[in-house]
């Protein structure tokens, strides 16, 4: 069961800002470098397949990336020198109080041994050491992307160059991973990382004031982990975990193309939906797949394409679907499923609760309170293959405000 403290604790990242004792443009939370930090994983893992034909345990990945979120929301704004001199010297003593705390969030009553998995994530060396190694150099990659904006904003504030070095130095012990290399080259890849890296200056809802302010970047990790979570209570499929994880994460990348056009003005005139659905179509196909290696092409247009239509591929050939006869019949690796209708739900109660966040802040403008009103009624009953998403939006009713 997903408890409303854990959807709340995910969202304290937004709130988390990073470098906030150098000058530094918006775009710097913990929530926005922790996407990135998963669209790097995906880069690092896909080139440790296709390149060193690597076996990546994508789910205790994915898993293993969101126990690292909860660490750090949990332990809050630490400045990365300290944190890391208490992990050296304390680690095990705070790992476990951060095991402890998470009690409270419900996180182990979702489906899926998180409770187990987690304490073998923290105190086995043993466990995934792959796929650690992979969350750990992206970690560090995308402190590096905002290092080198930090870096050119603050030239000559005292210590920056120790920083630099450090970062350098922790970057050169994960030279060996094969997408390392290649981001190291500065070539398309690293193109594809920064063009991405624009979303976390893209605000959502720009068009109103909102406690936190967040980015597409951020919410599209947000869908990212509320799909996982739900996959996870459906006892999914390895391959459906990974799709329905990558998929939410990557759901609104043609907006670093096309910025967020608002629903009010995509149904305002017939076919217009339709229409930009056609050009942000081609502006992927033209923009940002020549960034990515062909051989991940389809998955990419799988992820992005129809992201709101349940499918799978059937006959080397996608299918659309509904993701009751998903949990059904095709919830098996050999049809590669990805619930669109789960992702999309997880999209508009994210946006749900942004809106109700920054109500709870005071700010009740005439957007923000349609936007919530319009979400409840069409969500306020409604079952999701199984997944009752009606709770979920109970729980952020105007009349829960404090």
């Amino acid at each position: 069961m997903i408890r409303k403290t854990l959807l709340q604790l995910i969202y304290e990242a937004a709130y988390m800002q990073r470098w906030n004792d150098h000058m530094r443009p918006k775009g710097f939370t913990e929530l926005d470098k922790q996407a990135h930090k998963m669209v790097l994983a995906y880069i690092l893992g896909k080139f440790e397949e296709t390149d060193r034909k690597a076996v990546i345990d994508w789910t205790a990945l994915i898993d293993g990336a969101l126990f690292e979120l909860l660490h750090r929301i949990m332990l809050t704004d630490i400045k990365p020198p300290i944190f890391h001199k208490l992990m050296a010297y304390k680690g095990e003593q705070l790992n476990k109080w951060v095991l402890d705390k998470l009690e409270e969030s419900g996180i182990y009553d979702v489906n899926g041994n998180l409770r187990d998995k987690m304490k073998l994530y923290f105190f086995d060396p043993e466990y995934h050491p792959l796929e650690k190694k992979i969350l750990k150099a992206s970690h560090y990659l995308a402190t590096n992307w905002e290092f080198q904006i930090i870096y050119s904003l603050n030239p000559r504030l005292y210590g920056i160059d120790v920083t630099k070095a450090e970062i350098e130095n922790e970057l050169e012990e994960h030279i060996d991973l094969a997408g390392v290399q290649k981001l190291q080259m500065g070539k398309k890849t690293q193109n594809f990382i920064d063009f991405v890296g624009q979303l976390r200056f893209q605000l959502r809802w720009a068009q109103t004031a909102r406690i936190p302010e967040t980015s597409v970047m951020g919410h599209m990790l947000i869908v990212a982990y509320l799909s996982h979570l739900c996959s996870l209570e459906l006892n999914a499929c390895d391959k459906r975990i990974y799709n329905n994880f990558f998929a939410g994460l990557f759901h609104d990348l043609p907006e670093v193309l096309t910025r967020d056009i608002v629903s009010p003005v995509k149904r305002s005139v017939e076919g217009l939906d339709a229409l930009i659905k056609e050009i942000e179509k081609l502006q992927v196909e033209e923009k940002i797949l020549p960034l990515l290696p062909l051989s991940w092409h389809d998955e990419i247009r799988y992820f992005v394409e129809d992201e709101f239509q349940s499918r799978i591929i059937q006959n080397d050939k996608v299918r659309n679907v509904h993701s009751a006869e998903i949990c059904k019949t095709y919830n098996s690796n050999e049809f590669s499923p990805i619930d669109g209708e789960i992702i999309e739900a997880c999209d508009k109660l994210a946006a749900y609760i942004e809106a109700f966040l920054s109500m709870s802040h005071g700010i009740k403008s005439h957007n923000l309170m349609e936007g919530h009103e319009l979400l409840y009624s069409k969500y306020k009953n409604k079952i999701v293959a199984g997944i009752d998403f009606g709770q979920f939006f109970d729980y952020f009713k105007l009349e829960n405000l404090l």
